[in-house]
């Protein structure tokens, strides 16, 4: 009797269909871990058919213009930064992912939007898997977020969360983190790729059958990636993506993906000793205090949709040693030696035998173009010693020929600049970089002291 031949790849990733001979515990493919299974030896039978079934009539395809969306409208948060990220508030039956590196206040953020929703009338459950209720409870004290419609349950295991929700009713649910939750009807532990992908499948299904919206927590990886399958991402409505610097209190809400608005928008928040507070406008954030002092020059960044003035400050000493150092904080190392090379190349100032130092104000950083043309004139007047008008401000990329280019978003840049009084926009209508450092000689702010010298 003939033996069977063996299978060509017995191992399979259960993401992106990759074979291989021997079992490895990354994917060679789209570089998950934990994908890559056992495939199914081939029994020789025929697949069967699928048999068609008639749709309900409440679930007949219909002309997209005879569609009624009057039953879902948007409901606010009661945190406006969240609903503007979200582009306006949250649908019903929409699945939210929000992730963040560990300790950004991911839960602190949310259990602010849980008790916001609680107090306009909504019932919300906050299921926590990673804390019990009584450190919820403590949290919620600190911040001001008891209500008596917003339930706690800490639980993992995703058939007692659907107990919850048949029990509570929600209109709101949030599930902290979609990591640490596990079904019995998938294998391993929580956290594993297949538990997440049926835990998540599980949880927007009843989302979508209930009109309820979800959201979830999700863990990052080293790289700073969703931790589980990228499928992850597909399945749900929007992503968004919680970040700050630990060493400052600012915090910035993204979307990566919004199937119901923008994926620019930018919601910022200032954590304190009381909880997460709004920063609907953040524009004074990032501008240092008293009067102009050489080597600095504010531009007109956009974070999202937001045009944010920032102060850029530069410092230039005497070099010590045969090699000038080149420190920045806040801004592109790179091309902050490009802007280098075309002052010297294009405007003539010789900046060899000086150490620089350039950094930004509030720990923002700086990573578009635009800011090209207001790091050149900090550095310019940080060289000569001489301030710039308190009420001037520079938005343009620099070429290499060391010509100004324009910027996206640029009447919107002006219109924030003015808006805070700065009268003096040096841009693209100066055409060169020699040209732009013209006009910042001819408006300098007049002295008023000796310690003040005059551009």
């Amino acid at each position: 009797m003939a033996r069977r031949p063996a299978t060509a790849a017995p191992y399979r990733c259960t993401e992106c269909g990759w074979t291989t001979l021997k079992w490895v515990g990354r994917c060679g493919e789209c570089q998950q871990w934990g994908t890559v299974v056992e495939a199914a030896d081939a029994t020789g039978i025929p697949s069967r058919a699928v048999t068609a079934i008639a749709p309900r009539a409440n679930r007949k395809a219909r002309p997209i213009t005879m569609v009624d969306t009057a039953a879902t409208p948007r409901r606010t948060s009661g945190v406006g930064e969240f609903d503007r990220v979200l582009g306006g508030g949250i649908v019903p039956g929409a699945a939210i992912l929000l992730s963040g590196e560990p300790g950004v206040g991911k839960s602190t953020l949310l259990l602010e939007v849980a008790a916001q929703s609680a107090r306009s009338g909504r019932r919300v459950l906050y299921a926590s898997g990673e804390e019990s209720t009584a450190q919820v409870r403590l949290r919620a004290e600190r911040t001001g977020a008891l209500h008596d419609e917003l339930f706690l349950a800490a639980e993992t295991d995703l058939a007692t969360i659907l107990g919850h929700i048949d029990e509570v009713e929600p209109e709101l649910l949030i599930i902290d983190s979609v990591q640490t939750i596990s079904s019995s009807l998938s294998d391993g532990l929580a956290g594993h790729p297949g538990q997440v992908r049926e835990v998540a499948a599980t949880l927007i299904r009843i989302a979508k059958e209930r009109a309820l919206p979800v959201i979830l927590v999700g863990h990052v990886t080293k790289d700073g990636s969703i931790a589980g399958p990228r499928i992850l991402e597909h399945l749900v409505d929007v992503v968004c993506h919680f970040e700050g610097d630990r060493q400052t209190a600012l915090r910035f809400l993204r979307t990566l993906k919004n199937r119901f608005g923008p994926t620019d928008e930018v919601g910022c928040f200032d954590m304190t000793g009381a909880g997460i507070e709004e920063v609907p406008d953040p524009s004074r954030l990032f501008l240092g205090s008293g009067k102009p002092v050489a080597g600095t020059c504010i531009t007109i960044a956009l974070e999202g949709r937001r045009a944010l003035p920032v102060e850029v400050q530069a410092l230039t000493v005497p070099a010590s040693g045969p090699n000038p150092r080149r420190v920045v904080s806040g801004v592109d190392s790179s091309r902050v030696a490009m802007i280098l090379a075309l002052l010297e190349r294009r405007a003539e100032i010789d900046l060899s035998r000086h150490d620089v130092y350039v950094s930004t104000v509030g720990g923002v950083r700086l990573v578009e173009p635009a800011a090209d043309l207001a790091i050149a004139i900090a550095i310019a007047t940080a060289l000569r010693d001489k301030a710039v008008r308190h009420d001037l401000a520079a938005i343009g990329e620099l070429s290499l020929s060391g010509e100004i280019r324009p910027v996206t978003l640029a009447d919107q840049r002006r219109h924030e600049a003015r808006r805070l009084g700065y009268r003096t926009v040096v841009d693209e209508k100066s055409e060169s970089i020699g040209r732009a450092l013209n006009v910042v000689k001819a408006t300098a702010m007049a002295a008023t002291s000796d310690d003040v010298p005059r551009f």
